[in-house]
């Protein structure tokens, strides 16, 4: 008489549900992590672009004047998905700075970040809290 030899192992219709069950969790959790990352990346470029804020009052303080005022370089991380300048060129007494997302950053919901002299933030970050965190 033989025996039957007893197999273990997965079916097929067993693997398809681990299957499913993961692309489930991967489809929930990409976006989100995605969004992570890009606010990640927005609240670098709102660091960096205080910084050249702070960069501006220095140099005011140093020159009586925002005339001629030549921004520093952003961090690495920031350079490679935010652009900063001035909006438009810096009068004697009166400045507005800007970081335009690129690249990967370019849809991002916030858009374009800018400061002035006064420390006028667009978006409002009473409408827009998120675009400043």
């Amino acid at each position: 008489m033989k025996r039957k030899q007893k197999t273990s192992g997965f079916t097929l219709i067993e693997l398809m549900v681990v299957m499913a069950i993961i692309a489930i969790i991967a489809a929930i959790a990409y976006p989100s992590y995605q969004q992570s990352i890009q606010r990640t990346r927005r609240a670098a470029a709102a660091g960096c672009m205080m910084g050249l804020s702070q960069f501006m009052e220095r140099y005011y303080t140093t020159n009586m004047s925002y005339l001629n005022a030549v921004l520093p370089a952003c961090q690495a991380e920031v350079t490679q998905f935010y652009q900063a300048n001035f909006a438009v060129v810096p009068t004697a007494t009166t400045y507005t700075l800007q970081v335009v997302p690129q690249g990967a950053q370019a849809n991002d919901v916030c858009g374009t970040l800018s400061i002035d002299q006064t420390g006028l933030r667009a978006p409002d970050p009473a409408v827009r809290p998120e675009c400043w965190r």
